[in-house]
């Protein structure tokens, strides 16, 4: 993994922005986490939960609070670094750097200042992430949210073991009715999702796993050329592979609709293992739903029929 720059971390978040039960979308003693996100917290009264990212707003106020988490190493690397110039690159003036304690680990409190807009950033250390939370908000609305109501919201944060299977496949802009014993292994809200198997040792070898996209833009139904065309087009953007060689390409159907297909070997660059893979395209109206399914070329047959099965159960 590739060290963490924290200033780029900063630049994303302010221009984004004992477990108890669970009961009716928050948990027992308020915590409220948006949908897909292992971080939450008590929002303050005026604040819910965002349809547009994950995190918190009230748009009559222009209030902005985005939730995130990091890889556990990076509350160091912001341990280290220096505030005042993070927030500078991003043209905001430096106010205040603390130190917390929170019941989820060491913290780092940053408030800044940019324009009549005030910036709050919060990272907290846990065992297995660094959370983040980011606030922007107009001056104006301090009337509503002073300081000490901000402080108790930062203060209540809360990371949560794991997402529900069922909230995070409710994110996607469609339905997988089969998982084929693959786990999640991401989930990019309206856009796709990553299944993967779990590699007993990453360095040394590569886990099939299969990506799940929609994206805009089709061909009309008759232009099976220009189907094609795209497909080539879209495989060859496929990153992280070497030594490409396409064995196969035709069109087919895929779940009653036009679609194509290409078989592909290829060498992993970081472990230079044989690899074998499919690109699927399945075309709709206006959008086209992008599957690429990857294997070690020595499991490949089994990965094959699973990759199928996640493919043969989309809606």
């Amino acid at each position: 993994m590739s060290p963490i720059r924290p200033i780029l971390v900063l630049l994303f978040a302010a221009f984004a922005l004992a477990m108890p039960a669970w009961v009716d979308g928050a948990w027992a003693d308020g915590v409220v986490f948006p949908p897909g996100s292992r971080v939450g917290f008590v929002p303050p009264p005026g604040l819910t939960v965002s349809t547009n990212f994950p995190g918190f707003e009230d748009r009559a106020k222009n209030v902005a609070v985005l939730l995130g988490a990091l890889p556990p190493e990076a509350y160091g690397e912001f341990e280290k670094s220096d505030s005042a110039e993070g927030l500078k690159q991003l043209g905001a003036t430096f106010e205040k750097r603390e130190t917390l304690t929170l019941p989820t680990g060491k913290a780092l409190l940053v408030i800044g200042h940019q324009d009549k807009i005030s910036i709050w950033m919060l990272i907290a250390s846990t065992p297995d992430l660094t959370a983040m939370v980011t606030l922007r908000m107009l001056d104006s609305a301090k009337d509503v949210y002073p300081d000490q109501v901000i402080r108790a919201a930062f203060e209540s944060l809360a990371v949560r073991a794991e997402v529900p299977v069922e909230e995070q496949l409710g994110l996607l802009p469609f339905k997988l009715a089969a998982l084929a014993g693959f786990k999640i292994g991401a989930v990019l809200p309206g856009r796709g999702i990553v299944l993967t198997d779990v590699a007993a040792d990453p360095r040394k070898e590569i886990a099939p796993h299969i990506v799940v996209s929609l994206m805009a833009g089709a061909p009309a139904a008759d232009k099976s050329g220009d189907r094609e065309e795209l497909a080539r087009q879209v495989f060859r953007g496929i990153p992280n592979l070497k030594d490409v060689r396409i064995t196969a390409a035709a069109p087919l159907r895929i779940g009653g609709l036009p679609g194509h297909e290409i078989m592909a070997t290829a060498k992993d660059p970081a472990t230079g293992a044989d690899i074998t893979l499919v690109q699927w395209l399945r075309f709709g109206t206006g959008a086209f739903l992008h599957l690429v399914g990857i294997a070690p070329t020595g499991a490949w047959t089994p990965a094959y029929g699973r990759f199928r099965a996640v493919r043969d159960g989309i809606e």
